[in-house]
């Protein structure tokens, strides 16, 4: 509790800081750009989030050291030091808009690397028939932890989309590690999961719902590492946890990003790297959000966008409360994550075709102004319909 706390506070002071520092340092700090196929801000934001997030994390490290032994707080340093490639490939990208995604993942692929070498941090189990004999392997290991580690990280940089989807949606897989971590007796991965979501504590009240600063490539790259890693060394750690429980954890930003690619590459017939805005969450503010509000003026419009993110949390929380359930259980752990997987292209494959379920309307506290069926003719353009 101490490390939640100091990063909660040294993580809301930095942010705060940042938000100030974008009354003069606005050339520098602020995103001008809101035309993109994913930009869904009314006016110029700071995007470099992830600052006061890894300035929490390292705050944390103090009252560890009141509370952990010394080999415990030196690997937590050496995780943060492992992080810094992901997170400044992300935030040079931010303040520059320069910065290929390709790079991006190869610096996050640098800082797997360097976990997997300083910290043991290597996926040798996976319950997957074949799978275990490649990772039984010491190249088969490294080469899947590093795809692992990379594809979380971009995982949680595509979902970040709206003002605190992708964030709390790291606070929940956090909080079921620092569960399961506690169960088993692992106060060390607890003690780290608490104070990520301190940190992340932190931003959220400055991003969420008035989006005063966005989380950035920075914070989501270095989030995903995090998250990635503390659930990789919980496997190693303690061999009673399922190796598909971090999955199941994982799974909404992780089958998000592979279902993007097939629906790019198979669908669209475009390169998978190519960004558009027809994400689920891009869906249900198009669908659902952005004509709910009766008017179009910037506060309404931030309006709508804070207000798509609770539905993805409740899908997030689709599988993380099966996975705290049922940690220990590989075969539990693989049917969940097949009946995610089918909901998940149910609800898509309804929302893309205008078929919005009632139980989502319900839930939308809409202007007198906007009739329940209203949708904008341009909603119905043809490159939106893909499936």
């Amino acid at each position: 509790m101490p490390a939640l706390l100091a990063a909660f506070a040294c993580s809301f002071l930095v942010t705060m800081l940042v938000v100030h520092a974008t009354k003069t340092r606005g050339a520098l700090l602020l995103d001008h750009d809101t035309s993109g196929p994913q930009k869904f801000h009314t006016r110029p934001v700071a995007r470099v989030g992830g600052v006061g997030i890894f300035a929490g994390l390292i705050a944390a490290t103090v009252p560890l050291a009141w509370t952990t032994s010394r080999e415990a707080v030196a690997a937590a340093a050496l995780l943060l030091v492992c992080s810094l490639p992901a997170f400044a490939g992300g935030l040079v990208e931010d303040l520059t808009k320069r910065v290929r995604p390709l790079y991006r993942l190869a610096a996050t692929a640098v800082s797997a690397l360097l976990a997997a070498w300083l910290l043991g941090s290597l996926i040798t189990r996976t319950d997957i028939p074949g799978l275990d004999w490649v990772v039984s392997l010491g190249a088969g290991a490294t080469l899947l932890t590093v795809f692992a580690v990379a594809g979380i990280a971009n995982s949680i940089n595509i979902i970040d989309g709206f003002n605190g989807l992708a964030t709390m949606c790291v606070v929940i897989m956090l909080a079921a590690l620092a569960y399961v971590a506690f169960q088993v007796g692992d106060s060390f991965i607890g003690a780290l999961a608490l104070a990520g979501i301190g940190a992340v504590m932190g931003f959220f009240l400055w991003n969420f719902p008035a989006g005063l600063i966005f989380l950035g490539d920075g914070g989501a790259y270095f989030l995903g590492f995090f998250v990635a890693e503390l659930s990789i060394l919980l496997l190693v750690r303690n061999p009673s946890v399922s190796p598909l429980f971090p999955l199941l954890v994982c799974i909404y930003p992780v089958f998000e990003t592979l279902f993007s690619i097939y629906r790019r590459r198979f669908i669209r017939s475009v390169p998978p790297s190519m960004p558009d805005g027809i994400h689920l969450h891009s869906l249900i503010y198009r669908r659902l959000m952005r004509w709910a509000v009766g008017d179009r003026s910037a506060r309404a419009l931030t309006r709508s966008n804070s207000m798509t993110s609770p539905f993805l949390w409740l899908l997030c929380m689709l599988s993380v409360v099966p996975a705290v359930l049922f940690w220990h259980s590989t075969p539990w752990n693989a049917l969940f994550l097949c009946l995610f997987a089918t909901v998940y292209v149910m609800l898509y494959r309804r929302i893309v075709r205008f078929k919005v379920p009632r139980w989502m309307r319900a839930l939308v506290p809409r202007s007198p102004l906007v009739r329940p069926a209203q949708v904008h003719p341009t909603d119905r353009s043809r490159p939106d319909v893909t499936s």
